[in-house]
């Protein structure tokens, strides 16, 4: 019989999951996109995963928010909170640790979560997932826009009903499994299941909006990528250029064609998994994290303070700060440093950092005032109170390109956000003083 299925919230989302086996780690297992805690058990090749991983591991398996047993979304929903629902989970089931592993597309809020929450990763582990899905002049490894329209317009023409005489669907799926009439029906009735045609849609849509490169260098912990020989949805090439831009990252590489666990590898695979988490025993100590920064200051305010004189000047900067504080509690943001009329501050991601500094100049504007921001996501070291390291300098410099009542971003967090309500404009290239190379930036729309 499967675990019960169990509720916790994530912000206002309630998310499904449920704790298999009782051993001495946890796992927390991101699935791809296609997840339903009451359908997956009626699979026998999922349950026999499942059940053999919590032989050596106590199993933490979750529907994402929009997806299965989850609640349903209303609009789009950014990686960040995907990630929050990693998070929510691990705490709802009293975990501190956790190895995080990723299936396919939730490698992706995997290897998020690993850079932005260290302490609370033991290990990443990685199958069949690479760090962006859409095809860029710079990624050869991804699908064109053109064709995932056309792959969606078969799928409508087709009633949403997978043709499975096609050469795609058997290296998708592993000759073994696709063989397997029982396996076919289950499949069909668990894409239907997991969401609707539209919803399932815009999953796709943000998946192939994402794009997580720029974190992978800030991944810390062991990392363990596990891929099939010939895997449609992962090449090779692309699968070892991640795990080159990894620190501690390895690649197995097991024989065969298929994205899916299949019968053919399920035994290797289980016993290269076990050997990973086993041996690895405890998390890496750093000081050293993923983080969004936000600089902001108040635009002309030396032509402010001459009009309206210093004491009247330290009552509008007292309430100024007064907004700030009260904002990044919202956010749940931390103020690291303020010099004069501007401050730095950090959150555990980038939505929440555009929104922050969205709503500081809107409030400001009540007082008179214009704010300028800059927000970038970027690897950090915690020295003391402060924050050290190159994403400082970049995020101060950009702060520096804005414009009265504008919200500058870099193009790592233009990715991060990706499949959220925000929209950008291209701001060109620019050179910041300091920081080696020239950076696009976008202003916030």
């Amino acid at each position: 019989m499967p675990p019960p299925v169990r509720y916790t919230r994530s912000g206002e989302i309630n998310l499904a999951y449920q704790v298999i086996g009782s051993g001495p780690v946890d796992i927390a297992l991101c699935m791809g996109s296609y997840s339903h805690l009451d359908v997956l058990w009626e699979s026998a090749q999922f349950t026999r995963l499942f059940e053999r991983v919590g032989e050596f591991a106590r199993l933490l398996l979750f529907d994402r928010r929009g997806v299965g047993l989850s609640d349903r979304l209303a609009e789009p929903q950014t990686l960040e909170q995907r990630n929050d629902d990693i998070r929510a989970v691990l705490d709802a089931a009293g975990s501190e640790r956790a190895f995080i592993l990723g299936l396919s597309e939730g490698g992706n809020m995997a290897t998020l979560f690993a850079a932005t929450y260290p302490d609370r990763t033991i290990g990443l582990i990685l199958h069949g997932s690479k760090p962006r899905w859409a095809w860029a002049p710079d990624w050869p490894y991804g699908t064109t826009q053109e064709e995932f329209e056309q792959t969606w317009r078969t799928a409508a023409e087709r009633n949403h009903e997978d043709d499975f005489s096609t050469e795609r669907w058997r290296r998708w799926m592993g000759s073994t499994l696709h063989d397997d009439p029982s396996f076919r029906e289950w499949w069909q009735r668990m894409r239907r299941s997991m969401a609707s045609p539209s919803a399932r849609y815009q999953q796709s849509l943000m998946n192939m909006q994402t794009d997580v490169r720029h974190v992978l260098p800030a991944v810390q912990a062991p990392t363990l990528i596990i891929n099939r020989e010939d895997d449609p949805v992962a090449p090779l090439g692309a699968v070892h250029w991640m795990a080159s831009q990894i620190p501690n990252a390895r690649v197995v590489v097991l024989p065969g064609t298929g994205h899916l666990i299949d019968p053919d590898i399920f035994d290797d695979w289980i016993a290269t998994l076990e050997e990973f988490v086993t041996g690895v025993t405890k998390p890496v100590g750093s000081d050293r994290f993923l983080t969004t920064l936000v600089a902001a200051d108040i635009a002309n305010s030396t032509e402010l303070v001459a009009r309206v004189g210093d004491a009247t000047w330290r009552q509008i900067l007292a309430r100024h700060y007064e907004l700030v504080a009260r904002r990044l509690s919202v956010y749940s943001g931390a103020e690291v440093d303020r010099a004069g009329d501007g401050f730095l501050a950090r959150f555990d991601g980038p939505a929440r950092a555009v929104r922050f500094a969205r709503d500081i100049d809107r409030e400001d504007q009540a007082l008179g005032l214009r704010a300028r921001a800059a927000v970038h996501t970027g690897e950090v070291e915690q020295d003391g109170p402060a924050l050290r390291g190159m994403a400082v300098h970049i995020v101060t410099r950009l702060a520096a390109v804005a414009a009265p009542g504008e919200v500058i971003v870099s193009s790592t967090v233009r990715d991060l956000v990706a499949g959220g309500p925000f929209r950008f404009t291209d701001r060109g290239t620019h050179e910041l003083k300091g920081v080696p190379g020239p950076r696009q930036v976008f202003a916030l729309a």
